[in-house]
């Protein structure tokens, strides 16, 4: 566990992350040449999707060795769309390395990926790369970061010129500078920065340990050694959040990185504690080669070439192949296949994965992915991952017939792949609605399911699940008399119809008394009235908060019949809602929105705009966050519209609230238009 380094590349879209990992293959003898993006030969981008984007959209893994030392590098891509990547890779890891361009402005998609991480209980530091770049300038980097998040990046590669003259770093920690993967002295224009920088990372080292400080302040200074175990146990503590500066495309302090990971960075024994969930209490396990097996799956995907693939961690104990495991999270038994280390679309064979071990595992019957792997007498599991809420639904269907009976179970497969995305049947509107939080990642399911299931969909904004109610009361009757030649039809209620408070449902009462009506045609009534509830009256939406009293009626003797009653029910509550004020409801969500400070007129003013009422603000952080109810109508669009509104700075997350009255000129509308579709 020791020589062990697990890194997620995480960040920016056009960091060069990916560019990042090819260069320390690269460098590491691991590959025999340079992947390119644009030639689509990278490690990490190998899938179609990636190599015809471009650009990374799911989870690369690469391992390589350095200084006796194995690297397991996650790559995950920038887009906040496929953020359930990103989550997967911090699940994986002991750190997170956000890569950042250095010669751009704060970057929205890192942004994004900070907000979504920062809660993790893993370590962070910075890569800040393209230094060559035109505009490139570290510091400024690193004070963006300061400025846009509550992270305190402290500079531990710091580079030797910028822009076409960069040419190597600094380690601070050493006071050593690097050039060409050789020692040279520091430059004699960098002294004195070096040795500001040093006394200011002295200072941080210090304060993360107490027998440190004291020493600091009696000598003034640390020992070297001091100084590069101090910088490791505040990194390891998360005391100290490090950054570095480099070129992967002009390898320009890319060794100097794996150094640094090596010596600085935390290994799994390091962080050898995990805090999982055993009979629904939260408790922590020590990690260790010699414990019991706790493994975890951190994502899976089906391959089909090779069938089901699934990325594992094993975090304590090992695993071997046709060893027998529990998976608690379905209460199952499985068995390991074979597995293998990995290097992108590249496996190698192993006979076991061990604690701190990243690997592949193929055709597991039971384990999916956020799925634990433990012993077959062990109870515990991984702690539930929060996940971001949906933000975007599309209702997605067949575009051709003989794909109907197709379409689920693929869908099945490439909803494992992305905890993000979720499928459910909306009863009420009869559409199978997919909820995700971005275009992007409903666009590339799409593509997916043609490339490998051979399935076109159609999607489109699902309809709204308004429902019907009432405002009013009524008091009607209805006679259904039927005679044309032999038996007839015969059945006669009386209904007195009021509405129920919000969240009420269907209320029936039978008050007929003397035997008006046989007590075995009342579940008749009922019934009759249950299937007119479910269609509506209005426009075809279920109704709800409604309290039917039956109290009076007649019947015949021989042409009276279940059926008889039942049609007179339908036809007496049409009747009913004809006098007793119909109205349309809709849902309603709790939104929070959350944006910064020079948006917030333009947010609100857009929330006016679609009807959302704003319940209150508060700060959070270096941002506003806005607490506002809107209809589920206006939300489906939302996502865009904040996305445009906000440079793509803002977010939100909404949960349902409850059901209210539509405007009268809206509930007009939706009316006429479900008529018309009738």
């Amino acid at each position: 566990m020791k020589t062990i380094r697990n890194i997620a590349f995480v960040g920016a879209i056009g960091a060069g992350k990916t560019s990042l990992v090819e260069q320390m293959l690269f460098n590491s003898k691991t590959t025999t040449r340079i992947g390119k993006i644009e030639d689509g030969t990278t490690v990490m981008d190998f899938n179609t999707e990636e190599i015809e984007r471009k650009s990374s959209v799911s989870l690369g893994i690469a391992n390589l060795m350095w200084k006796k030392n194995r690297i397991n590098i996650l790559d995950a891509p920038g887009l906040v769309d496929f953020s359930s990547e990103q989550i997967s890779a911090s699940i994986a890891v002991e750190t997170i390395l956000f890569v950042v361009n250095g010669a751009s402005e704060f970057d929205v998609s890192l942004e994004k990926s900070i907000e979504l991480l920062t809660d993790r209980p893993v370590i962070k530091g910075f890569i800040i790369n393209r230094i060559d770049n035109e505009g490139a300038d570290f510091n400024k980097a690193i004070e963006r970061i300061r400025e846009n998040t509550d992270f305190n990046p402290t500079p531990i590669l710091i580079p030797i010129g910028s822009e076409h003259k960069f040419e190597g770093v600094v380690d601070i920690a050493q006071g050593k500078a690097f050039k060409n993967g050789k020692e040279i002295e520091v430059p004699a224009d960098m002294v004195d920065q070096v040795e500001e920088s040093k006394m200011e990372l002295m200072e941080a080292v210090a304060e993360s340990d107490d027998i440190l400080l004291e020493k600091y302040f009696e000598v003034g200074e640390l020992t070297k050694e001091e100084m590069t175990t101090g910088l490791k146990n505040a990194i390891v503590q998360g005391k100290l959040m490090p950054a570095f500066a480099t070129s992967a495309t002009h390898d320009i302090g890319v060794n100097d990185l794996m150094d640094a990971i090596v010596e600085y960075l935390p290994s799994p024994a390091d962080r050898n504690e995990l805090q999982v969930i055993e009979k629904k209490e939260e408790k922590i396990i020590q990690l260790n080669e010699d414990g019991d097996l706790f493994a975890y799956v951190f994502k899976s995907f089906s391959d089909p070439n090779v069938g089901d693939i699934s990325y594992v961690r094993v975090f304590s104990g090992k695993m071997t192949s046709g060893l027998d495991v529990y998976i608690p999270e379905k209460d199952s038994k499985d068995r390991i296949g074979s597995m293998y280390f990995v290097n992108g679309k590249n496996r190698k064979d192993t006979d076991e994965l061990k604690a701190g071990d990243i690997g592949g595992l193929v055709k597991m019957k039971v384990a999916r992915g956020f799925n634990s792997i433990v012993s077959s007498n062990s109870k515990i599991k991984f702690r539930e991952i929060k996940l971001p809420t949906a933000v975007y639904w599309q209702s997605i269907k067949a575009a051709n017939q003989h794909d109907e009976d197709k379409i689920g179970a693929a869908l099945s497969k490439l909803l494992d792949e992305d905890h993000t995305l979720n499928l459910e049947m909306n009863q009420e509107t009869a559409e199978n609605v997919i909820s995700c939080i971005g275009e992007q990642q409903i666009a590339l399911l799409q593509k997916k399911l043609k490339s490998r299931y051979k399935i076109e969909a159609n999607l489109k904004t699902p309809a709204v699940p308004y429902k019907e109610t009432i405002s009013g009361t009524a008091d009607v009757h209805y006679k259904h008399k039927k005679q044309s030649g032999g038996k007839g039809q015969f059945g006669e209620v009386y209904f007195r119809v009021k509405p129920l408070p919000r969240g009420s449902g269907f209320e029936f009462i039978n008050s007929v008394v003397g035997g008006r009506i046989p007590t075995k045609f009342i579940p008749a009534i009922e019934k009759g009235l249950i299937e007119v509830i479910g269609k509506g009256i209005i426009s075809g939406n279920q109704i709800v908060d409604l309290s039917v009293d039956v109290y009076d009626g007649s019947y015949h003797d021989v042409d009276s019949s279940e059926m008889a009653f039942k049609i007179a029910s339908w036809n007496a509550l049409k009747k009913a809602f004809e006098i007793a004020k119909p109205i349309l409801l809709e849902p309603v969500h709790n939104v929070q929105i959350i944006i910064p400070d020079e948006y917030m007129g333009d947010v609100m003013g857009d929330i006016s705009t679609r009807r959302g009422k704003i319940q209150g603000m508060e700060k959070q952080s270096k941002k506003q966050v806005l607490n506002a109810e809107m209809p589920l109508s206006e939300l489906m669009g939302y996502y865009p519209a904040l996305k445009s509104l906000t440079q793509g700075r803002g977010k939100f997350t909404q949960v349902f609230s409850h059901y209210e009255k539509v405007p009268g000129d809206i509930a007009a509308k939706v009316i006429a238009e479900a008529n018309k579709e009738d």
